[in-house]
This record gives C-alpha cells, structure tokens and sequence, in this order.
C-alpha cells in the first residue's frame, strides 16, 4: 500500500548517501522517524530540510519496499542564531543525540514540546543565557526519563535544605551557597552536609546550586519565571554542569558524541 501522509516534524540530522540522496532524521509528536530526500544540491526542498527546521513534513510511505521519500516541506521556523554561534550549534546536536538515543524518553509528544522550547528560545537568547539554557533543558529531559533525583531534602534525614525557602533571588543574594550538598549517585539523591562525610564519594553541590535545579525543575509561570532571570555563580555554574553532563550519561547508558566532540565548547 502506498500513502501521502503529512505532519508536523523536526529535523534533527541529514547525513549523505549513496547517488547525492540524503537520509533525514525527523522527530514528530509520534516519535523519531527516517525518510530519504532525493534532489542534488540545487534543490529547494534540500535547503528547506536542514537540521533544526520546523514545519509540515509530506512524506509518501511505500510499506510494500517499507520506504518512506519527503515529497516536501513547508518551513514554519528557522534557528538562524545556530549558524552564527558555535556553542548553539553543539547545544542544538546535543540535545538532538540525547533524544535520538534515549527514543524520546518514551514519551515522543512531550519530548517534542520540550526539545522545540529549548530550541526556540535558545535561539533567541543570548550565549550566556543559552548556556543556562542547556541545563534546564538537561533537568527537565531527565524527568521526561524517569530518573530525576528530588531536590527538596535529604534523602537520609529528610530534612530540608535551607535553600528551598530563598526568594527568586537567592542566587544573586547568594552565590555559591553556605553548605554543601552530596549527590549519591548509588541512591540516586541528594544528602545534605550532616549526613555524609567528607570522604564519601559523589559529586557536590552548594545549595544555592541545588536550588537553581529545584526552580528550573518547576512547572508554574513563578518557577519558570524565577529559573529564567536567576544567575549562577561561575563556580556554581561548572558544578551543575558537570554533574548534568554527568547524570544524563549514567541514565543513557553511554558515551555522549557530542560531548566528546565538543570539549571546550560545551
């Protein structure tokens, strides 16, 4: 049976193939999907598929020979910043190797909404901002995952940490924090100060740190108003993003590409 069918799609990759072809990588509320894009390098639908392009796939499926052939493409956003700011580009192929190894988390219709808010407003922030942007990205995908830890309190003592109760602005008023957090990657948690030694291994984290992940975990226009506007200490900052880069590899269970490619730059 033969079928035109058309939806909404991101293009996550476009990788060369045999006779000038391309085999396209898509993401759709219905998951991750592939489809070949024939046209040599003149061809308007081959500039209009590119990596990052939102729109309206037509995609003619061959179930007999199980092909599937982008007949067109109606662009509806553009990531132009991408192509000007080398730290948007290795965000963007991040964020697109965590989704494409992970299958989506399972959850294709979430992910999609998460990864093209990333993508947009990334796209429109600055670079500094941007980076910030990553991790919250990289939070939220490892609740979409099932495997995020609760910032709230100790899992040993229960008791909460002091930096739930700080105001939108705690960490402009406090860098850095007073106490140190551990995260047991063993119980998959957050300990506080008086419930681990100082020999235990895991990777710590300055309250202040911890709550950054609490606001940027939210989900009310307050949290996410708060996580957008609140800045990290550099210190703060390079904690986060180790323990993410970290956590979100232990969950996949591999090796990030992008990761490795992008020392220096990510």
């Amino acid at each position: 049976m033969n079928r035109n069918v058309s939806k909404e799609a991101l293009v996550l990759s476009v990788k060369a193939t045999a006779q000038d072809n391309r085999s396209v990588c898509l993401l759709t509320k219905d998951g991750i999907e592939w489809a070949t894009l024939f046209g040599g390098p003149k061809s308007k639908l081959r500039g209009a598929v590119s990596p990052w392009n939102r729109g309206v796939a037509y995609v003619y499926k061959n179930e007999e020979k199980q092909s599937s052939k982008i007949t067109d493409f109606d662009v509806k956003k553009y990531h132009p910043t991408f192509r000007e700011n080398l730290f948007k580009s290795f965000a963007a192929a991040l964020a697109g190797e965590i989704v494409s190894k992970s299958k989506c988390a399972g959850s294709p219709g979430q992910c999609f909404v998460l990864l093209n808010g990333f993508l947009d407003g990334m796209d429109l922030l600055g670079e500094e901002e941007a980076r910030l942007g990553l991790l919250r990205f990289l939070w939220r995908y490892m609740d979409l995952l099932g495997v995020r830890p609760q910032t709230q309190s100790c899992s040993r003592c229960q008791k909460g940490f002091s930096s739930s109760n700080y105001s939108e602005s705690a960490l402009e008023l406090n860098p850095g924090g007073k106490r140190l957090t551990l995260y047991s990657p063993a119980e998959n948690s957050f300990v506080c100060q008086d419930c681990f030694s100082p020999q235990e291994k895991g990777i710590r984290l300055s309250e202040s740190a911890l709550f950054y992940l609490t606001i940027s975990g939210g989900t009310d226009s307050a949290e996410l108003a708060a996580a957008r506007k609140a800045r990290l200490s550099q210190n703060d900052f390079g904690q986060l993003k180790a323990f993410l880069y970290e956590l979100v590899e232990s969950a996949l269970g591999i090796k990030l590409k992008t990761l490795e490619s992008g020392k220096g730059i990510l």
